[in-house]
This record gives C-alpha cells, sequence and structure tokens, in this order.
C-alpha cells in the first residue's frame, strides 16, 4: 500500500493528488492473515460485549476473534476480570457462550476448576499430578477494561491502557454522556467475507449512492466531514437533509418519507405506519422539525435530550476503531459494527450490538444474544443490502487478474486502517 505519513497533530493527511493502492493480498491470503493471526488480534484493543453483559457477579461472556478466545468474567468480588479461555490441564474451553450466576469456572473435561478471579479452586485427583503449585497453575490473564457501556479486551497485558488507546475519541463523544446506554442486542452472523471487507463498508459514504439509493433523500452523503487521528477516526454525518447528488429540487415531502421509511422508530413511530408530514413552523426547517419529534419521543421515555441541538439530534457520529469496530453515536441510540476473523481469509463474524438511550442511573438487564444468528432471517433493508454486496465482494477479490484495489482520498478513513495494518503487519 502507498505509505503516507502522519502529522506532528496525529491526523493522519490524505493524498488527493494520487489514488492509494492496496494489495488484494490482504483480503484472500493465508500469508497475510498469518500475519495478523500473529502480529495483530493478540496485541490489540477488540469491542468484547457490553458492560450490560456482565454487569453483576457471576455474569460471563466469550469472546472470540479467529482461534482466541477470551472469557470475561465479573467476580464474585465485584471486579472484572478477562482470562485466555483455556483450561491448564489439557486446554479445553471452560466456557462458551454468555450467562449469569456462576460461582466458579469449571472444565467440563476433568473438572479442573478455577474461582472467578482465576485462582486454582479443585483439580481432582490431584496426588496422582505430584507436586504443583496452585499459582503456577491460574488462568492466563487478558486485559479488560469499560469505555462507557462497552467491554474491551486485549491479550497482550503489557499493552497501553485503554483510555490511551482510545485517542481522543471519548473526549469527541462526550456530548452524548453514553454512560446512559443500555444494550439491547448483540447478535452475530458468520460471513464469507474477509473482515475487512465487513469493516470497510462502515469506513466511507461514497458506497451510499450505488449501495443505498434510498438513503440519499434523508443524508448528506458528500458533505459529511472527516477527521482521522492515528489509529482511529471519525464521519460527522447530517441527517433529514437531502443528498447534493440529487440537485436541489428534492422536497420536504420527499426527505419526510424516506426518514419515516428507514428511520421511523426514531420518531416513535412503527414500520409502516401512515404519517402526513407535520407542519414545518415559520423559521423551522423539517429537520428541525424531526429533531423536536425525537426529543418528544426520548421524552416519552423518561429522557431528557432537548439541550441538544438540532444536529446533534438528528444527525450521526460515526467513529471508525482500529482495527475492526464501527460505532454509529446518535443522540437516542448506538449501534456497534465490528467484525472478527474467521478460520480462513474468506470468513469471518459480523457482530451488531445496539444500545438505547435510558434516564440515567437505570437499572441494567441481559441483552438478547443470538450467536450464532441465522442467516436465512433478514436484519433490515439497510443491513440486507450492506451484507449482500460484502458477499460479492469477496467473491470479486479472488478474480485472478485483479492484484490491487484503487482508493480515493474520500476513503480516507479506509485508507487510515490500512495505514496502520502497515504498520502492525510488517514483514518479520
Amino acid at each position: 500500500m502507498s505509505r503516507l505519513p502522519h502529522d506532528t497533530s496525529g491526523r493522519a493527511p490524505i493524498s488527493d493528488t494520487e489514488p492509494t493502492r492496496i494489495s488484494v493480498d490482504r483480503y484472500i491470503s493465508t500469508q497475510w492473515m498469518d500475519r495478523e493471526n500473529r502480529q495483530l488480534w493478540p496485541r490489540v484493543w477488540q469491542i468484547a460485549c457490553s458492560v450490560d453483559h456482565v454487569a453483576n457477579p457471576g455474569d460471563f461472556y466469550e469472546y472470540r476473534a479467529g482461534w482466541n478466545s477470551i472469557l470475561i468474567v465479573r467476580g464474585d468480588d465485584g471486579v472484572l476480570r478477562a482470562f485466555q479461555n483455556t483450561c491448564r490441564h489439557r486446554g479445553n474451553l471452560i466456557c462458551q457462550g454468555t450467562g449469569t450466576g456462576l460461582d466458579e469456572l469449571r472444565c467440563q473435561y476433568h473438572r479442573w476448576a478455577w474461582h472467578t478471579d482465576g485462582t486454582v479452586a479443585e483439580i481432582p485427583s490431584r496426588k496422582w499430578l505430584g507436586t504443583i503449585d496452585n499459582d503456577e497453575l491460574a488462568l492466563f490473564p487478558a486485559l479488560v477494561d469499560t469505555w462507557g457501556p462497552t467491554v474491551w479486551v486485549n491479550l497482550d497485558t503489557q499493552a497501553m491502557p485503554l483510555s490511551e488507546w482510545l485517542e481522543g475519541i471519548p473526549d469527541d463523544a462526550a456530548w452524548a454522556n453514553i454512560e446512559d446506554y443500555r444494550c439491547n442486542t448483540l447478535v452475530v452472523r458468520s460471513m464469507p467475507a474477509n473482515w475487512k471487507v465487513v469493516s470497510e463498508g462502515f469506513s466511507e459514504t461514497y458506497h451510499i449512492q450505488g449501495v443505498h439509493p434510498e438513503m440519499l433523500r434523508y443524508i448528506d452523503d458528500v458533505g459529511a466531514r472527516q477527521r482521522l487521528w492515528k489509529r482511529h477516526s471519525v464521519s460527522y454525518q447530517d441527517y433529514g437533509v437531502p443528498s447534493p447528488r440529487l440537485g436541489s429540487d428534492v422536497s420536504d415531502e420527499e426527505v419526510w418519507q424516506a426518514w419515516v421509511q428507514s428511520l421511523h422508530s426514531r420518531l416513535g413511530l412503527g414500520s409502516g405506519d401512515p404519517t402526513p408530514m407535520p407542519t414545518i413552523p415559520q423559521d423551522a426547517t423539517l429537520q428541525d422539525v424531526l429533531a423536536q419529534m425525537i426529543v418528544d419521543t426520548q421524552a416519552g421515555r423518561g429522557v431528557d435530550i432537548s439541550h441538544l441541538d438540532t444536529k446533534r439530534l438528528t444527525g450521526a457520529t460515526q467513529y471508525n476503531f482500529f482495527p475492526n469496530a464501527t460505532m454509529i453515536l446518535w443522540s437516542d441510540m448506538i449501534n456497534i459494527l465490528s467484525t472478527r476473523p474467521g478460520a480462513t481469509p474468506d470468513e469471518c463474524q459480523f457482530v451488531i450490538t445496539n444500545f438505547h438511550r435510558v434516564p440515567p442511573g437505570s437499572p441494567r438487564a441481559q441483552p438478547t444474544t443470538v450467536d450464532p444468528y441465522p442467516p436465512e432471517i433478514p436484519l433490515g433493508l439497510v443491513m440486507g443490502q450492506d451484507i449482500g454486496i460484502m458477499q460479492t465482494t469477496q467473491r470479486g477479490l479472488h478474480q485472478p487478474a485483479l492484484t490491487e484495489l484503487i482508493v480515493s482520498s474520500e476513503e480516507s478513513r479506509l485508507i487510515n486502517l490500512h495505514r496502520n495494518l502497515d504498520e502492525w503487519c510488517a514483514p518479520d
């Protein structure tokens, strides 16, 4: 890939004088995947689950990325911990999936057990093992930390703290008070595509005109401002306005109908509800009306977001976390779209985690978690369109004449992903 320097401010400038070229090998080569498995996944912070999954003593969640399995557990003492999910006897996985009420971590193969703090609890038929040290047989620790409603893990116990890893994003997102969001669903769907193909689908708005043409009536896909840190990036997107690609003749009625078709729940409406466009007051815009409807909908749920301005209320802030997660932050909800590597370059796990805003101090509850999510059950119009393109992209990447991709400066967040991969996955 063309190498582009970082400037001293920490932002990553992108050249607009020539395209960036990315080798197709990054998506289909087992050699490149081997480098990722050695040099990337065991060393980077990754979003694993929500705080709601592991809020109470005995709650656990298994995070899988390729062959890596990390067990996250809330201990009897209330402390959140993470361990490599492997029995110290014969290597069997200790826990799978997610659940509640654990008072020990017990392998079902030979029933070795550990306390929820990772120390040895029981070794059956211990006398046949000779002299062994309990401390030596504690579970292997991994790093775990939280930001807002999200739980992050890292297999590298010497890695930088999560607060440092996140760069400027917590400050940038401070307006939203993300601690006031709770997770309602997490689904994991197998995908016949490389993890980068899936991640890149949420790293630019350039594709909206081709994949989501109905969205052009309520989103400015051209004027979205982008910012790059060293590892991560963001796009600030205006909703409730038409795309400049449609020209100047798009009526408020067209914008309204398109919004109601796709984003009706933000207005407290059901799918298919016949809803005429509200009257737009003098000196106001349709975007202002939509903003007020979002405020009113949230107020009905005990949530006050009336202090936010129209652009915050209607728009989306889309964070791309290196290497594999996108957080779409709205005034009333959060969607996290992350990918986990599969066993081959041509497969991955696509994870969708959804959060809703609640009144401050609301109790936590276990989210609905579906893993695996049946591929025959649709995930909605827009997500279905994205999934279809990801599948056809992976097949196209295998065509023998295609050796490199040509990427424009408009796709700067995608380029930033690969620039960081250059550093993390450099040849040994």
